[in-house]
């Protein structure tokens, strides 16, 4: 009896320490320009001469900060990595322009100050964390690189997490290379 008396008493402690202690929570905000170049540091190499190169690809990559549930009566607010793959075993992949932007279409966020060189199979990334909603349902990343010569087209991917009570929601948004429509 004794024992359940002290183990009551410590748990209701705790749980009161637990409430009397000071938030952990941040406000919320995207990458600063200053934090950007640390996601892609690692991976870098050094940079050709941009005005050589003849390839020039925009990639397109959904990336929702909020989703709606519940019939559209909730919302879960989801994390976001943005992470570029070079698949190129051989040459340097060059990205030119990392941007974030909204569901109006409002830039929110320009990740490159100067283009960046990713080593061959090297990966860099962003990230906009949960807290940061601006986004909305229609955010998107705009990825544009360069290239020499021919080169394989580097993997670019959104992965989001984002939890509400205790459901998990995951999952994942493949860039899509954007061609200019033409007309007939």
């Amino acid at each position: 009896m004794t024992r359940r008396i002290l183990v009551t008493l410590f748990a209701i402690g705790l749980v009161g320490a637990i409430w009397a202690a000071p938030p952990m929570i941040f406000p919320a905000r995207a990458q600063t320009a200053a934090d950007s170049p640390a996601a892609f540091t690692g991976p870098l190499t050094e940079l050709p001469t941009i005005q050589a190169m003849k390839i020039r690809h925009t990639v397109f990559v959904p990336a929702y900060s909020t989703i709606k549930v519940a019939g559209g009566k909730g919302k879960v607010d989801l994390a976001t990595t943005l992470t570029i793959h070079n698949t190129s075993e051989e040459k340097p992949l060059i990205l030119v322009r990392v941007d974030y932007f909204d569901t109006a279409g409002q830039l929110l966020h320009r990740y490159l100050e100067k283009p960046v060189a990713l080593r061959p199979l090297g990966s860099g990334e962003t990230f906009v964390p949960a807290q940061d909603t601006r986004g909305g349902t229609g955010a998107n990343f705009i990825v544009e690189w360069v290239g020499e010569r021919p080169i394989s087209e580097p993997l670019i991917e959104a992965v989001m997490l984002g939890i509400s009570g205790s459901q998990g929601f995951s999952f994942t948004s493949r860039g899509q290379t954007l061609i200019p429509a033409t007309s007939r």
